[in-house]
Parts: structure tokens; sequence; C-alpha cells
């Protein structure tokens, strides 16, 4: 709605120049018969409304406004002061009625129009609506993006359309309207016209980046890769030193065999600061799955996440902790789970996979540590307690480990493999202890459970 623009200069007149509004009505006027007591009693009880609506004492306002009307039913704008309050209260059929008087007394005036059109829309109401609009464009050409919205509310989409073209016409393009215009072919499926649309905009801006860049996107969500990828040439040509175009430039070079460049270009996205992290994260997933399966490339990777490596983005840390991990390189991976986890210290997963390098790296004092402090937030959980024992049997403080390892049984549920882990290292930590009976104790436990599942 567009009278927000207008409502206070409207206000204003109202209030401080009402002679100006009541053409009939000479309230400064010296009476001269009981009419002047009428107008009086009138105008004090139209500012009464005035001020109870201030206040939000709407139903007040009301009892004041239709007194004003038993009084002088002549004044339109007693008719649209009641319809607004009608309106606040959600009384919408006497909003309407009310309105409408006004709108009769004066068919001309906007305002009046306006908050009719407020009551069609807040009933969903798009026919009734979509003719009062039509009469409030005549005075503001605002008011046909509101048409163009009730065209699409009301699945008339050809008129939503054809108003959305004259207006990109006459004022340029804007997000809200695209956004609009996409909603409406997504709703119709009419890629085609979608497409068609944006080839002319690049026709007729052609210096114009974000045009180019919706082009493709659309080119490649309807499987046209060559447009797309020519598209996105053609946009390289125009402006060599575009970044966004390399987030669609560099699956073209993967996919046109052409690695070196594929590589330049994800070097390009990932050090852009016009680039969103969530998608240097998409394209630094696709960089590491390369990389995987041409390792003559993971210096490049190195360079790319060395210098642009987002330090608050716990998904990037985890994707490259993933793929050191999966080449087996289980220092670096570490290093990476690490920075995750300081990033997001209640990632459990990260802190599983922490401790268990640290254990198949024999770093037993930092497991021992680290698991001791995850039990004072996971206090249930055994796999905390299994690798705590884990390492206190490595470094001979075998004691310490059957204490823990016990504790840690009662919190084992449904998992029979780690309740093997933990006999098993029971087991150990009773031998070490020069403890025969225990130890076979547990011991024929584990190989009986590992027998039955």
């Amino acid at each position: 709605m567009k009278k927000q623009i207008y409502i206070l200069i409207f206000f204003f007149g109202m209030i401080f120049t009402p002679q100006a509004i009541y053409a009939q009505v000479d309230f400064n006027k010296t009476p001269d018969d009981d009419l002047g007591d009428v107008e009086d009693r009138t105008q004090e009880l139209f500012f009464e409304a005035i001020k109870q609506k201030g206040i939000e004492n709407y139903d007040r306002a009301v009892t004041a406004l239709l007194q004003c009307v038993e009084l002088d039913k002549s004044q339109s704008v007693f008719y649209y002061e009641l319809g607004k309050n009608y309106n606040l209260l959600k009384n919408f059929g006497a909003a309407e009625d009310a309105l409408k008087k006004a709108v009769k007394a004066e068919p001309e005036n906007e305002w009046y129009l306006d908050e009719l059109y407020e009551v069609y829309a807040q009933q969903n109401d798009y026919d009734k609506a979509i003719k009062t609009v039509k009469q409030l464009v005549k005075y503001h050409p605002d008011y046909k993006e509101d048409l163009a919205m009730l065209y699409f509310k009301s699945k008339d989409y050809n008129e939503a359309l054809e108003i959305l073209d004259e207006l990109d016409k006459e004022q340029g393009i804007t997000p809200s309207r695209d956004l609009m215009r996409n909603q409406i072919y997504a709703a119709t499926g009419r890629k085609k016209d979608q497409i068609e649309n944006l080839e002319e905009r690049v026709v007729d801006h052609p210096d114009e980046e974000s045009n180019y860049l919706a082009l493709i996107f659309r080119y490649s969500e309807n499987n046209d890769k060559v447009k797309a990828y020519e598209t996105a040439k053609k946009l390289l040509e125009l402006k060599p030193n575009s970044q966004l175009v390399h987030l669609a430039l560099y699956k073209f070079y993967l996919e046109d065999n052409n690695p070196e460049q594929a590589i330049a270009s994800m070097k390009i996205v990932m050090q852009s600061p016009q680039i969103k992290p969530e998608a240097k994260m998409m394209v630094l997933t696709d960089f590491v799955k390369f990389v995987a399966e041409n390792p003559q490339y993971e210096q490049d990777l190195v360079e790319a996440t060395s210098f642009t490596l987002d330090d608050t983005n716990e998904k990037s840390q985890i994707e490259l902790a993933q793929y050191y991990l999966a080449k087996g390189d289980k220092p670096k991976a570490l290093e990476y789970f690490n920075e995750a986890l300081k990033i997001d210290s209640d990632n459990f997963t990260v802190l599983k996979n922490v401790l268990l390098l640290e254990i198949d790296l024999e770093h037993y004092n930092e497991a021992i540590t680290k698991s001791e402090t995850a039990l004072l937030k996971y206090p249930s959980q055994p796999l905390l307690y299994l690798v705590n024992g884990v390492a206190l049997n490595k470094l001979n403080k075998s004691k310490q480990a059957v204490d823990v390892l016990e504790t840690g049984l009662d919190y084992i549920i449904d998992d029979p493999k780690m309740e093997v882990d933990f006999y098993k290292q029971l087991s150990l930590a009773y031998t070490l202890l020069n403890n025969t009976t225990k130890a076979n104790t547990f011991s024929d436990k584990a190989k009986q459970l590992e027998l039955t599942n």
C-alpha cells in the first residue's frame, strides 16, 4: 500500500485546516442561528474521534464518528475516518460500507480509494481490490506494482506479466519485480518465456553483468549447457575482471576437460570478496573432489585455501579434514578437525573424529585431556569413556583405566560392538595389573559377544 507515503501530509492538512476539508461547514463563522451549536458539537466530536484513534481506542472513535454522521451526513471525511476505524477493528463489512459512501461523495479522492483498497486487501478480495487499484493508478503510478501483485495472487498471470513488462521499461528492473516475475514463470512452467525475457535484457543492456549471470543460471537450469557456457564466455570477454562469472565457468572448464582454467576459476572464486561463503563452500567441495581424483593438483588446493579459508566457516574446515582423512593424511585431517571444533565446540561428530585421530596418532595425553573435558559436557557418552580408557592403558595407567571403563559400561545401550571394545580394554587393563582372573573374564565376555553378533 502506498498511503504511508502520503498520509502525514493528509493528516496535517486535515487537523490544522479543517475549513479546507469541510467545504460546506465553516467552523469559524459566527453562528446566527442554532446551527452554530451543531457545528461546534460536530467539530468537538470529530477531534475526539481523532484523539481516540491516536490512542488506539477505535471503538470510542467509531462512537464519536457515528455521532458526527448523525449530525451532518454531508461530510465525506466522517465516513472515511469511520471506515478506517472499522478497518482497524477488523470489521470489514462496516468499513467497506462507510468507505463506499466516502468514495461516492468524492470519487476522485485517492485517500478514500486507498483505504477501501486496504479493506479488500486484508480480506484477499482480489477482484474488488483490482478494481479499486486501477482507479488509484491514475494518481500514483507506484500503485502499478500493487496491481501486478494482485493479478499474481489472483493467478491472472498474463495481466501480471504485462504490467511487470511496462514497469521494467518505464522504471528499470528491480529485485522485487524480478522475484514476482520468476514466481510466475515457476507457477506456469514458462521457462522458455523466462529465458526469452533474459535474452532481451542482455541485448537491451549489454553492460549489465546481472543479466548475463541470470541467463547463465536459467540456461543451466534448463540443461542447455552449451548456451550457458557461451554466455559465460561472452560475459568474461565483455568484463574480464568479473569474479561472479567464475562460479559458472569453473564447472564448464571441468566438463570441458580443461583443468588448468578450472583451477584458475576456482581460485578466483575462493579469493573473491563479492562471493558469499555458502557459494565458496560449494566450490570448495567440488575442488576437493577434483583433487581427490587428480592428486597432482593438491598444491593448488592448498594454495587456494591457505589464504581464503574462512576461519568462521566450520563446514569448509570439515570438508578439508575429510579430504585429508580420505587420502590417509591423518595429521592434516586432525589439524582441520581441531579448527572446526574451535568454531563449534558442540559438534560431537567433529569431537569424535578428533579423539579417534588423537588415539591413532598416539597423542595419548591429548586424548586424555580432551576426553575428560568432553565428559564434563557429555557425561553419558560411552565413547568418551572408551577413548579415555584406551589412552590410559597406553600410558600404563591401568588402574585409572579400569575405573573409567567400568563407569562407561553403564552408559552403553544396544551397541554390542562398543561393548566388545570396552571388554577388550578392561581385559588389557587387568592383564597389566596382573589380575589374570578378571582379565580372562572380560576377554571371554568379548569373545562371546562377538560370536552372538
